[in-house]
């Protein structure tokens, strides 16, 4: 039998598990080596392939894919540096926990170390930023082999779903001549096991029985009780642990990813001002727990980590259905690893209704005043960047999704974006929590969830613009809410900004670009904001224009970092005039 018999009987047995193992997409950066797995890959029906040149934007892309659909995305590039630059997406995506099935070609093994064009070593090139890695056998038509590769598919598969989900790897030697034999009519016939050659049944973490009640016993026992929910996505949850709050009296800080400030639940324990209110030390002694439970990963505030940190003789409690270890300031006295829902359910039956109304009263009181302090940003007549996120939650249509970059934006987003019945999914790259690939990974998310609207700063924006050309070449709608402060504008908030010397060239770093060019490049529709009366009729007029429309809003550092301060002072000052009685 021939090589190039054996190239493609290998490889489509591999495409046609990846298929029953629940891949729909996949994401290829063009490259030579990769052409066998490029090729058949394009010919199986029931696959989407997205061809996308740049291979760090590509890494992004397929991430976003993964994240909003919630299935493994699998990502192909050719051998080399092609490779390397898939590396920033896999770390967001092991730490982010979302399932990506990244497949490298690479040089046949007589072709390593002898000076080859194009071959670096990519062994373990991931290193343990992947689940899981293989170095694929060279393609073989025995029916061991394609045993062989069917079985590592369906491993690979599982693995990157399997809580915690993340990337796993897996690598092919190739050798010429790289075209496969196309003209099969059986090129994804499975002549065995046809609906998947195993089927990997993977379990939820769960504690014994005993151990539900001794935990609601802790739960009953505590009067000053808190939830701190971070991103979590888990399908049934919400409503899991609102019920499991209403029953404890307890309040739920809830983190903006956690999917817990947008939806048709009940708002009454959720707590989405204390980012500002958990500045004030008045307010932090009045609401000191006993009892802290948290679900999900790290929240965004540093104002309620600090709050965490100075209560480290509370009982402090991470449930983790992923088994990780999410405890950065090392204040957990019980790390319990059981699936977050199937908590908070078999926990329920055991609890009693406990006397702790005035330590929630306090709580709600704090919330509702910091709220109608916030919302004098909307006095602000100038192009602001905290009311660009509090009109937020008042102008997105019913049902969007809002993805928001890392720096500021996220930060305003804590701030300002509050409790509202709208089903608003809020995404952010939160893994890593670096500015990369922001716009190809909200347009990865736009391939699975409309209408998508993106929010980030002028610096991510630039580091990523690559990733634009998705929207053309898909024909991804995306409202894009471009805020351009002229550099880097958390800086200003951090104690570098005390050290005026060299600050703008080290932390500022101004980029004074016309993005409008870039925008007409892509084929975008293109507003400069004047005004806020100019917003709001072209965020209006672009929810009726499909494809890439880029709103830019200028704003100014030093004018937003005043803007907070005051609003954070305004806040205190209430504070400590209500628990002054």
């Amino acid at each position: 039998m021939n090589h190039q018999e054996a190239l493609t009987s290998y490889i489509a047995a591999f495409v046609a598990e990846l298929v029953k193992s629940g891949v729909e997409d996949v994401v290829v950066s063009p490259g030579s080596r990769s052409t066998p797995m490029a090729m058949i890959m394009a010919e199986h029906p029931q696959l989407r392939v997205h061809i996308h040149v740049d291979e760090r934007s590509a890494a992004f892309f397929a991430l976003g894919i993964a994240k909003a659909s919630q299935r493994p995305a699998a990502l192909l590039c050719t051998s080399g540096t092609a490779a390397a630059n898939y590396y920033p997406a896999i770390v967001e995506a092991r730490y982010s926990r979302v399932p990506l099935i990244v497949l490298t070609a690479d040089r046949p093994h007589e072709l390593r170390d002898v000076g080859a064009p194009q071959a670096i070593d990519q062994i373990h090139l991931y290193g343990n930023n992947v689940k899981w890695f293989v170095e694929m056998a060279p393609p073989e038509n025995s029916a061991e082999m394609l045993r062989y590769a069917r079985t590592v598919c369906a491993r690979a598969a599982s693995a990157a779903k399997s809580s915690p989900a993340g990337p796993v790897h897996l690598n092919f030697p190739f050798r010429e001549p790289l075209v496969p034999q196309l003209d099969r009519a059986d090129l994804f016939e499975l002549s065995e096991r046809t609906e998947g050659y195993v089927n990997i049944q993977g379990g939820k973490l769960s504690l014994p029985n005993e151990e539900y009640k001794e935990m609601a016993q802790v739960l009953n026992s505590a009067q000053k009780g808190i939830i701190v929910c971070g991103h979590l996505e888990k399908s049934g949850f919400p409503a899991a642990v609102i019920k499991l709050a209403e029953k404890l009296n307890f309040p739920i800080i809830a983190d903006p990813l956690s999917q817990l400030r947008s939806g048709l639940h009940d708002g009454s324990f959720i707590m989405d001002a204390y980012d500002t209110f958990l500045k004030n030390d008045d307010a932090k002694k009045a609401l000191k727990p006993d009892v802290i439970i948290r679900f999900g990963a790290t929240p965004v505030s540093k104002p309620l980590s600090i709050f965490m940190k100075e209560n480290s003789t509370a009982r402090q409690i991470i449930v983790d259905g992923g088994g990780g270890w999410r405890d950065p300031s090392l204040l957990s006295t019980e790390m319990i690893h059981c699936d977050e829902l199937l908590f908070c359910e078999s926990v329920f039956p055991y609890l009693n209704n406990p006397d702790n109304d005035e330590f929630i009263a306090v709580w709600k009181k704090m919330n509702d005043i910091t709220r109608l302090r916030l919302a004098d940003i909307k006095q602000v007549e100038k192009l602001s960047e905290g009311k660009l996120f509090y009109q937020l939650a008042e102008m997105l249509p019913e049902g969007s999704t809002l993805f928001v970059g890392n720096s500021m934006p996220i930060r305003d987003l804590d701030t300002f974006f509050h409790f509202n019945q709208k089903g608003i999914k809020v995404m952010a790259n939160r893994g890593a929590n670096g500015i990369d690939g922001t716009v190809s990974t909200a347009l990865g998310a736009g391939m699975a969830s409309q209408p998508l609207y993106l929010v980030l700063g002028d610096l991510t924006f630039f580091h990523d613009l690559n990733g634009l050309i998705a929207s053309k070449l898909y024909g991804i709608d995306i409202n894009i809410l471009l805020i351009n402060n002229n550099g880097g504008g958390i800086f200003s908030f951090l104690p570098q900004a005390n050290y005026p010397n060299n600050f703008e060239k080290l932390f500022g770093t101004p980029l004074d670009l016309d993005f409008s060019h870039a925008i007409k490049m892509f084929g975008g529709e293109y507003d400069l904001i004047s005004d806020w009366e100019h917003f709001i009729s072209a965020f209006k007029r672009n929810m009726d224009i499909p494809g890439l429309k880029v709103m830019e809003i200028t704003t100014n550092r030093d004018r937003n970092l005043t803007e907070h301060r005051e609003l954070w002072n305004s806040v205190s000052r209430e504070i400590s005039r209500l628990l002054e009685g």
